[in-house]
């Protein structure tokens, strides 16, 4: 199946078909065949290995305003049939959506671009992604002050993507993706820490390698033995990159279109006013090759294109899909992201923060006392208020300088707040969907158990 795409065209081509014949004024059909292979190691040995192959498909009509979705993975004739006919009757009976429909022909995208998402070379066979889970294992058991690897995984995908809609659009494109990661504890009894690397690529040359995964966790671990506690009050807070993303997902989170358009976003009557400081923009890039969210086009058949979220710290625009636009009054931006099991909604890809010429170093000197956060946990933003509260653990800054590992600690604050006046540094992961660098906010909340 994931070798045919004539095949797929076929599948969606029938189910087109089948919806007008049962009644529908438009449909879109969405179809995903992929390969993925998983395996997991501990203590020398695997420990668990997944493998999935099949194909999964979403059927999506619309009746008189009215729509419907159905999903399956079972190509039958006869399957397709029924799924057709339950679409069209679960549309007719749900309830009128004035918004809903496909893009009109001329908004579809015309000449899609190539993205470099796919690894021409084949799937690396069970036995060579245990070998690098097992090498993984090995190379961090073999780090000072590690007293165990919990686990080491390797992983490896492929997928076959298509979109067709009864307006006549039609665009399949392929992608692949790897990964490697490991967990390592230091320490003994109960005075152990734990802590973790990763890495992802669409390209398995651009994975990070064994040995500097294993160095990460394995460093990353051991700094936090013997954690003391926090100091209580109001203080500066340094995010190292690995969080710091998570400020500005929820950012993002607060600009999906489908929240505002439901008054549920605390972003909802700011699009033009300052969320950020002043020069900066956040770029949201579903173009970049190679990039761990990019897509040729978006799940409505719309030309993809990078935008920026944030222009010079202010809020230019709502990530929208056409339900959304329709809703505020404003044309798509072409941010529609789909699951075979349901319609578009408003998504974000590729997101970059502009950075600065500061290193961390520079930030903590800066900062002189307060709290460098490497691990979160616990809610985020409340999405309505943007009242920002997480548990966090990291390291207590005296002079400039870590000085020692803190945990059970709470911060909070406002996130509008936090990010207008953020401080950034230079540090971004390339490979991270966010590149976020660290981001230091002058002053939050710090409560500690």
């Amino acid at each position: 199946m994931f070798d045919d795409p004539g095949k797929l065209d076929r599948i969606a081509e029938q189910l087109l078909a089948l919806a007008k014949t049962h009644g529908a004024d438009a449909a879109d059909v969405l179809i995903s065949a992929g390969d993925s292979l998983s395996v997991a190691a501990k203590d020398g040995k695997l420990e668990e290995a997944e493998r999935a192959e099949g194909i999964d498909f979403g059927l999506r009509v619309l009746v008189d305003r009215k729509q419907a979705c159905v999903s399956a993975s079972d190509a039958a004739p006869s399957t397709l049939e029924t799924l057709a006919e339950r679409a069209v009757a679960m549309a007719s009976e749900a309830p009128e959506d004035p918004y809903a429909g496909l893009a009109d022909p001329s908004q579809l995208a015309q000449d899609v671009p190539a993205l470099d998402l796919a690894d021409p070379a084949p799937l690396p066979s069970p036995e060579a992604l245990l070998e690098q889970a097992l090498s993984l294992e090995e190379a961090t058991l073999a780090m000072p002050d590690i007293s165990q690897a919990e686990g080491a995984s390797a992983s490896a995908s492929q997928a076959l993507v298509l979109l067709a809609t009864s307006t006549g659009f039609s665009h399949s494109y392929r992608s692949t993706r790897f990964g490697r990661g490991v967990s390592a504890i230091a320490g003994s009894g109960l005075a152990m820490e734990r802590d973790h690397a990763y890495s992802a690529a669409r390209y398995r040359e651009d994975l990070r390698s064994v040995e500097a995964l294993a160095q990460e966790a394995a460093q990353r671990a051991a700094r936090s033995l013997e954690p003391r506690k926090a100091k209580k009050g109001r203080f500066p807070v340094l995010f190292e990159p690995r969080v710091a993303e998570s400020l500005i997902g929820s950012l993002v989170a607060a600009a999906n279109g489908a929240s505002v358009a439901r008054g549920a976003s605390y972003l909802s009557d700011r699009l033009g006013e300052r969320v950020l400081p002043e020069g900066v923009d956040l770029l949201d890039d579903p173009l970049r090759p190679r990039g761990p969210a990019s897509r040729p086009v978006d799940a409505e058949g719309l030309a993809c294109s990078a935008k920026k979220i944030v222009e010079d710290g202010v809020l230019q625009s709502w990530l929208l899909d056409l339900a959304s636009a329709r809703k505020l009054g404003l044309s798509s931006n072409a941010s529609a992201s789909r699951g075979v099991g349901g319609p578009p909604s408003p998504s974000s890809s590729n997101l970059t923060l502009t950075p600065s010429e500061q290193t961390q170093e520079a930030l903590l000197a800066q900062m002189q006392e307060g709290l460098f956060v490497t691990q979160m946990m616990g809610r985020g933003v409340d999405p309505v208020t943007g009242d920002y509260s997480r548990g966090a653990k990291g390291f207590w800054v005296e002079n400039g300088r870590l000085a020692y590992p803190v945990s059970e600690l709470t911060i909070a604050g406002h996130i509008l707040d936090m990010l207008r006046h953020a401080l950034r540094g230079n540090d971004p992961i390339p490979e991270h969907r966010l590149q976020v660098p660290s981001l230091l906010i002058e002053e939050m909340t710090i409560a500690t158990q």
